[in-house]
């Protein structure tokens, strides 16, 4: 593998009454719109359809030209810069991943490099520790063309281009809005994992409140021409939405929504037994008797979870690893969400899911008794900030009304 380089990690943003007017609408498509987004920091933008943020997110990198308005990034007024050269310091992912059809996968993530300038050698090892970073065996990839791979693989060729040329600044436009839910909670668990390693300042788009709320350090609720209905926490935004338009984005079953809050990684997992696609049968049996369970957990060569191995299912098999057990259909990722498990767990029939890292190797087992604790944590957390926020209002109530009824000079009143 290529030898990892220093990574350069985000730049501040900030926005300043950013306005977008297209001639002969009456209003303006974002109106006069200010916001600062810390170096390092996941900011999404989520508001419905039409209500500016795809035109908000494209005027930072200045493909769509602001009418007013100044743009900072890492402290630069990067608003009257050469556009071209401000989009090569930026990287830039959209859905459907946007790679050219006729390059390769190397060809389409080496481009920018390319264009500034990078020497040859260099392009290469960045081209082969990106495919590495994303997820992607370089030897198997590198000579594709984006025809041969699934949606997913195309996403995240379209992330390892953006992060080509190592941008301070990630900007995303619905990037996973084109694949399948699996796929993409999948690409959700690989962006987080990358952020936790690259700490770029990651702008997101997207119209999905609970991806908003898994991906989020920040949440900009936008309502109509961008203007911000709120911008704060996703615990914020759940727990205290700022008026009727948030509470309709958070919708019913705020302390379920608060399960993409937390990371499989935050809980307990057991340690379940585990043995190989090569260790000898008398073994296995050996390992079910003193596991003291009745279930054990088969991996491959690349220790990846593949079946669900029962005493009773090598007894019926004679023996035959082939045809015992339950392949392993579902698995979540150590950066998945406490949500990603509980769908996991109940489509199950045994209640449990095989918790992996970022090659597929096997970490753990979440269960549905793990999973129940952790909701009724939440729940009662939820139960107390009410009362809290209740007693907190009655105190308030109270102190008004004495103040009302005392006269000037705090004197009672008859």
């Amino acid at each position: 593998m290529a030898e990892t380089t220093t990574t350069a990690h985000g730049a501040s943003i900030e926005l300043e009454n950013l306005t977008k007017r297209y001639p002969g609408s009456a209003q303006p498509a974002v109106d006069d719109v200010s916001m600062e987004i810390k170096a390092g920091e996941t900011v999404v933008f989520v508001g419905p359809s039409g209500c500016g943020k795809s035109t908000t997110l494209k005027m930072i990198n200045r493909l769509i030209e602001p009418t007013g308005g100044r743009i900072r990034i890492g402290g630069e007024d990067v608003t009257d810069i050469d556009p071209v050269k401000l989009r090569r310091k930026v990287g830039y992912a959209i859905q459907s991943a946007g790679l050219f059809p006729h390059m390769t996968v190397a060809q389409n993530i080496a481009l920018v490099p390319r264009m500034v300038g990078w020497p040859k050698k260099r392009i290469k090892d960045r081209v082969e520790e990106l495919l590495d970073l994303v997820g992607l065996d370089p030897g198997e990839f590198h000579g594709r063309y984006p025809r041969q791979l699934s949606g997913g693989q195309q996403q995240r060729v379209g992330v390892a281009r953006a992060l080509a040329a190592d941008p301070p600044v990630l900007l995303m436009d619905e990037p996973f809005g084109a694949v399948d839910p699996i796929t993409r909670d999948h690409l959700q668990d690989e962006l987080i994992r990358l952020q936790h390693e690259l700490h770029k300042t990651i702008v997101f788009v997207t119209h999905d409140f609970d991806e908003a709320i898994k991906l989020g350090d920040r949440i900009a609720v936008l309502r109509e021409r961008s203007h911000i209905a709120q911008f704060d926490t996703p615990e914020a935004i759940l727990t205290n939405p700022a008026d009727d338009f948030v509470s309709g984005f958070v919708g019913a079953g705020a302390a379920l929504k608060r399960l993409n809050l937390t990371r499989v990684r935050d809980v307990e997992m057991r340690d379940y037994p585990t043995v190989t696609v090569d260790t000898p049968l008398q073994q296995i049996f050996g390992h079910l008797r003193s596991s003291g369970t009745n279930e054990i957990l088969l991996l491959d060569r690349r220790r990846r979870p593949y079946k669900w191995l029962r005493r009773g299912d090598l007894m019926r098999a004679k023996g035959s690893l082939a045809r015992a057990g339950t392949l392993v259909h579902d698995t979540v990722t150590r950066d998945g969400t406490l949500r990603d498990a509980l769908e996991a767990v109940l489509t199950d029939n045994a209640g449990r899911v095989a918790v992996t890292g970022r090659r597929g190797e096997y970490i753990g087992v979440v269960d549905m008794e793990t999973l129940m604790n952790s909701v009724h944590e939440l729940l009662e957390a939820d139960r107390l900030e009410a009362m809290e926020a209740q007693h907190e209002l009655e105190e308030t109530r109270a102190e008004q009304t004495h103040r009302e009824q005392e006269g000037p000079g705090g004197v009672t009143k008859a």
